[in-house]
């Protein structure tokens, strides 16, 4: 249990038998009236976000969610294998609960596998990774401008916009929430 007075982003509620994460809180005061937190709260498993109000200093339920550093090691089928980083245990994680993640995973990336009861909430990875283009249509001389795009395929299949002179083989930087390309990536 936790007073709303405790409540900061990243927490997980435990609200009516469901899991909530706090995205944004904040405290009001008004001229007239008790105090209140005005929070948004973002439901685990389904990504819905609602907006609850909570009157100051009352008790409410956390959740312990673990979040352990896993390595990606390869598909089965419809699952994905993790393996924890520290004790070599394997877990199996349903392509459902992975969600648009797998966009961008490739064998052997890092990753964290948060987990509440043994059961296995969402896969976050880093903001950013660098990816291969494997297929786009080739420039044409003078596509130097910032203005245009064009359709590449990474290493994971997943399809993003990139600007006209990126060719097949180049790496680049690609961002894991929204799938915008950030950079070229010189090795």
């Amino acid at each position: 249990m936790a007073s709303t007075n405790d409540l900061k982003n990243g927490l997980v509620l435990n609200i009516d038998g469901q899991l909530w994460s706090v995205v944004e809180f904040q405290h009001v005061k008004p001229g007239k009236g008790p105090a209140f937190v005005r929070t948004k709260l973002k439901h685990v498993l389904s990504g819905k976000t609602v907006d609850r109000t909570f009157n100051a200093g009352v008790k409410v339920e956390t959740a312990t969610v673990d979040k352990r550093d896993m390595q990606f090691l390869y598909r089965d089928g419809t699952d994905f294998v993790f393996m924890d980083s520290s004790t070599y245990e394997q877990i199996s994680v349903p392509e459902a609960t992975v969600g648009d993640v797998a966009n961008f995973m490739l064998e052997n990336q890092d990753a964290i596998v948060a987990m509440h009861e043994g059961q296995v909430l969402y896969v976050e990875l880093p903001a950013s990774v660098v990816m291969e283009i494997t297929y786009t249509e080739p420039g044409l001389q003078g596509d130097r401008s910032s203005a245009g795009t064009k359709p590449a395929t990474i290493a994971t299949g997943y399809q993003i916009q990139v600007p006209l002179f990126l060719e097949t083989g180049t790496r680049v930087k690609v961002d894991t929430r929204t799938g915008d390309y950030l950079g070229r990536v010189n090795d």
